[in-house]
C-alpha cells in the first residue's frame, strides 16, 4: 500500500483530526514560545504558564479545538513521561559534594514540611467543604509535594544562593514519590471495591526496591560506557546526551516491572549516582537536553490544562478559593519556616523557599490515578487539584523572576556591621 493511501485507514480516519489538531497546537506554540522567549527572560512572564493558559483557552474550558479523556492512559502516560525525563535532568544537577554538606535543608522539608503542609490543608478542607476525614487528607497528600518542572527557572539561575538551589531541587525531586504512598493508603481506604494497602509492603518494595534499582542500574551505566578518549573514539556528543536519556526510561521500566518498585524515586536516585560518577555523560546530556525537556514540558502543560474549565474546578465555590489561598499563602509557608526553625538560615531564605513550593506535574500525575479510581468523590478531589495547580503555574510562573532578582539583591547586600563599629 503506498503512502498515499494511508488516510484510508479505519485507525487514522477516527483520529485524525484529533490528532492533527494536537500536532497543530504543539507546532504553534514551539514557534510562539521562540519569539517569546526572550521577553519571558526581560520580564515576568513565564512561558510555562501561557502553554497551560493555552490549552485552557483551546480544550475543555473554552474553545473545544483540543480534547483529551482525562480518565485515558494516554494522559497519564504523558504525564509519568514528564516526570522521568525532568527528575532525571534535576537529578544530573544535584552535586555530590552539597549531598554531602547541605543535606539537612531538603531533609528537613521532606520529613516536617511536606506533613505540616498535609495536614494544615487536610484540616482546612473538612472545614470548608463536606468531604470526610479522609477525602480530605487526600486532598492533602496531593497537594503536598513541589513540582521540579515549574520550579527549574529558579533552581537552576545561578543567581539564587546554591545552597537554596539544591535544597529546593532536592526537595523537588524527592517529594513527589514520598507523597505517593500517603496518596495510595487514602485512596485505598476510599475505594469501593475493597482494596487494600499496606505501609511495611510499600517501604519495602516500592521505596527501598526502588533505591536499590537506581543505584544498581546507575552503576552498571556508568561503568559501562569507556572513558577519556576512548569514550570520544567510539561516542559522538550526541550519542552521549542519548545513552543518558537511555539510562533514565531504561531505569523506569525495569524499577516498574515485578516485583514493581517506585520507578520514580529510582530514576532520581539513578540520575544522583549516574551524575556523580559520569560528570563528562552528565554535561553532554545537560548541553543537549534542553529541547527535550521543554518540548516535554509544553506537552503535559497543554494538555493539562485542555482538561480544565472553570466550571469544575470552582464547583466548590469559594471554599475552593479558601482552599487553594490557604495553601499558598498560609500552609506551605508555615510549614517551611517551621522545618526550618533554629537554623541559620536568614528570613529572605526561609521567605524565598517557603513561596516557591509550586505544584504541577507530581500533584497533576496524582490526581489523575485518583480520578481514574473508584473513589466516590474522585471528581470534586481532582478538581481541587486541578485547581491548585492552575493557580500555582499562574502565581509561580509570574513570579519567578521577581523572586530570582529579590533573592540576588539581598544576597548581594554587604553584612551588617559588628554592633558599637561607627559607620
Amino acid at each position: 500500500m503506498s503512502l498515499g493511501h494511508l488516510h484510508l485507514l479505519p485507525a487514522a480516519a477516527a483520529g485524525g483530526d484529533r490528532f492533527a489538531k494536537a500536532l497543530l497546537v504543539l507546532g504553534a506554540l514551539l514557534v510562539l514560545g521562540a519569539l517569546l522567549s526572550g521577553l519571558a527572560r526581560r520580564s515576568f512572564l513565564s512561558l510555562t504558564s501561557l502553554f497551560v493558559l493555552a490549552g485552557f483557552a483551546l480544550g475543555h474550558g473554552e474553545l473545544g479545538f483540543l480534547h483529551f479523556d482525562p480518565r485515558s492512559g494516554f494522559v497519564a502516560e504523558l504525564a509519568i513521561v514528564a516526570l522521568v525525563v525532568i527528575l532525571f535532568r534535576d537529578g544530573l544537577e544535584v552535586e555530590g559534594e552539597m549531598i554531602q554538606t547541605a543535606w539537612h535543608l531538603p531533609v528537613r522539608k521532606l520529613v516536617l514540611a511536606m506533613p505540616v503542609t498535609c495536614g494544615l490543608v487536610a484540616v482546612v478542607t473538612h472545614v470548608v467543604t463536606d468531604l470526610t476525614w479522609t477525602e480530605s487528607f487526600l486532598v492533602g497528600a496531593l497537594l503536598s509535594p513541589t513540582d521540579p518542572v515549574l520550579s527549574s527557572s529558579v533552581v537552576t539561575n545561578p543567581r539564587v544562593p546554591r545552597l537554596v538551589r539544591h535544597s529546593l531541587n532536592l526537595e523537588s525531586g524527592l517529594n513527589d514519590g514520598l507523597a505517593l504512598p500517603a496518596v495510595l493508603a487514602l485512596s485505598a481506604a476510599l475505594r469501593t471495591d475493597g482494596g487494600h494497602f499496606h505501609v511495611v509492603t510499600f517501604v519495602l518494595q516500592d521505596v527501598l526496591l526502588g533505591l536499590v534499582t537506581g543505584l544498581v542500574v546507575a552503576f552498571a551505566a556508568a561503568k559501562i560506557v569507556p572513558r577519556g578518549r576512548r569514550l570520544d573514539e567510539v561516542m559522538p556528543a550526541h550519542q552521549k546526551s542519548l545513552y543518558t536519556l537511555g539510562v533514565a526510561f531504561a531505569t523506569y521500566g525495569i524499577a516498574v516491572l515485578p516485583p514493581r518498585a517506585n520507578g520514580l524515586i529510582a530514576v532520581y536516585v539513578a540520575a544522583i549516582l549516574f551524575g556523580t560518577l559520569r560528570p563528562d555523560m552528565r554535561a553532554s546530556f545537560e548541553q543537549r537536553a534542553v529541547d527535550i525537556v521543554e518540548i516535554v514540558k509544553l506537552g503535559v502543560f497543554v494538555v493539562f490544562g485542555s482538561l480544565l474549565s472553570l466550571d469544575a474546578m470552582f464547583g466548590d465555590g469559594w471554599a475552593a478559593v479558601a482552599i487553594v489561598a490557604f495553601l499558598l499563602l498560609v500552609a506551605r509557608p508555615v510549614a517551611v519556616i517551621a522545618a526550618l526553625a533554629g537554623t541559620r538560615q536568614s528570613w529572605d531564605t526561609k521567605l524565598f523557599m517557603a513561596w516557591f513550593g509550586p505544584k504541577g506535574v507530581a500533584t497533576m500525575t496524582f490526581s489523575l490515578l485518583v480520578l481514574a479510581d473508584r473513589i466516590p468523590q474522585r471528581d470534586r478531589i481532582f478538581n481541587l487539584a486541578a485547581l491548585a495547580v492552575f493557580v500555582s503555574i499562574i502565581a509561580h510562573g509570574v513570579t519567578d523572576t521577581m523572586g530570582v532578582d529579590w533573592i540576588a539583591r539581598r544576597g548581594e547586600q554587604p553584612a551588617p556591621a559588628p554592633s558599637g563599629t561607627s559607620t
